[in-house]
């Protein structure tokens, strides 16, 4: 595992070595400004199934988060920079410990740039592998955590707030889900080199 201060870039050399080993490159937003654009659907989505949950397990209400119909009241503190920094880290952790063996790779690279956090990649990985890396921030802290938390009457209207925050966090990992879900086929194996995602079916290997 490496730690890097800015997003790895796509190598042309390993680009080509993959396509004539047969590996088909997806096709994804070609920046993150365009991830996000196309994202901003599953993020309502997203927010909308963890506000959902929430609300079946406790109370929730625009109050809880400093909106009336008559004002709007936002309170910044030491605390709460502490809690999104602590969400941050969470969220890009929960990707890397479920790739395998991420401390001894030399090919999985995690960092933190001005717009967030990211974990990358390039060792080979299942199909089923890769999906449950890429949604498993938002399965943990936006659906499993609420259950817990609400179990040992911990569900406070900051750990709602953060919730919900990772839900809307998470819209470019749902959209990732659903390019990997559409283009790969199931018995597939994927690869990244950089930013760029690819993958090949285990019958190219058989023939």
């Amino acid at each position: 595992m490496k730690i890097l201060n800015k997003l790895p870039k796509s190598n042309p050399n390993l680009h080509l070595e993959l396509i004539k080993d047969r590996w088909i490159p997806m096709k994804e937003p070609k920046n993150l400004t365009s991830a996000i654009l196309l994202s901003v659907p599953l993020m309502i989505v997203a927010a909308i199934i963890s506000i959902g949950i929430i609300n079946i397990l406790s109370s929730i209400s625009l109050k809880d988060f400093g909106l009336t119909p008559d004002a709007i009241s936002i309170t910044i503190n030491l605390s709460i920079i502490f809690w999104l920094f602590l969400l941050l880290i969470l969220h890009e952790l929960f990707h890397l410990i479920f790739i395998p063996k991420f401390i001894k790779s030399e090919k999985t690279y995690v960092g933190f740039t001005l717009l967030g956090g990211f974990v990358i990649t390039e060792e080979e990985i299942s199909k089923s592998r890769y999906i449950f890396i890429t949604i498993a921030p938002f399965l943990i802290i936006s659906i499993i955590m609420p259950l817990i938390l609400n179990g040992f009457g911990l569900l406070t209207t900051t750990l709602k707030f953060l919730i919900i925050l990772n839900s809307l966090a998470s819209s470019v990992d749902l959209l990732n889900l659903f390019l990997i879900i559409k283009q790969v086929p199931k018995n597939a194996t994927l690869k990244s080199n950089g930013p760029n995602t690819y993958w090949k079916s285990v019958y190219m290997n058989e023939k």
